[in-house]
């Protein structure tokens, strides 16, 4: 098993604020605007924002892209020692991709009342009957990212 490289909170930041921008470009696309950037070692090695709309597909949600992107690229479906940052905390089905890929890993900035299952709804990566545990850390950037879902919002309500 990979060791997890503990990496500095400049490095978060930096790390988040990609997967901000890349909520921007979904944004831009009429997508609800979450980004997800992958690391390892350092090292972005997946990059998604939302899309489901202009893909059809519901489940391609930032996370999904990402992870998606990251087990083509190195071929393999399992990444483990990796850390993914999110702009939103994790809905359910992007919570179990998030184990069954062995990420080590997950950073969020602002929290999913409605569908969040980190915190919000539950606790799932805590659960006994999980095989793999996944460190969860909420919160880095959140008003930034949850101004950003609210911006996208209100300009649709209007």
């Amino acid at each position: 098993m990979r060791e997890i490289k503990i990496i500095d909170r400049s490095q978060d930041e930096r790390f988040m604020r990609a997967a901000l921008a890349l909520a921007s470009e979904g944004a831009a696309l009429g997508e609800v605007p979450v980004g997800a950037v992958l690391v390892q070692d350092g090292e972005v090695i997946g990059r998604g924002f939302n899309c489901p709309i202009s893909t059809h597909d519901p489940s391609a949600h930032a996370e999904m892209v990402a992870i998606r992107a990251a087990a083509l690229d190195l071929r393999n479906y399992r990444l483990p020692g990796s850390t993914l940052y999110v702009t939103l905390e994790p809905c359910s089905m992007c919570a179990g991709l998030i184990v069954h890929s062995r990420i080590a890993r997950v950073v969020y900035g602002a929290t999913e009342p409605k569908a969040g299952v980190a915190v919000s709804r539950g606790q799932f990566f805590s659960q006994d009957f999980l095989n793999h545990r996944v460190l969860v850390e909420g919160g880095l950037l959140a008003e930034e990212c949850g101004a950003v879902l609210s911006a996208f919002f209100k300009a649709r309500r209007s």
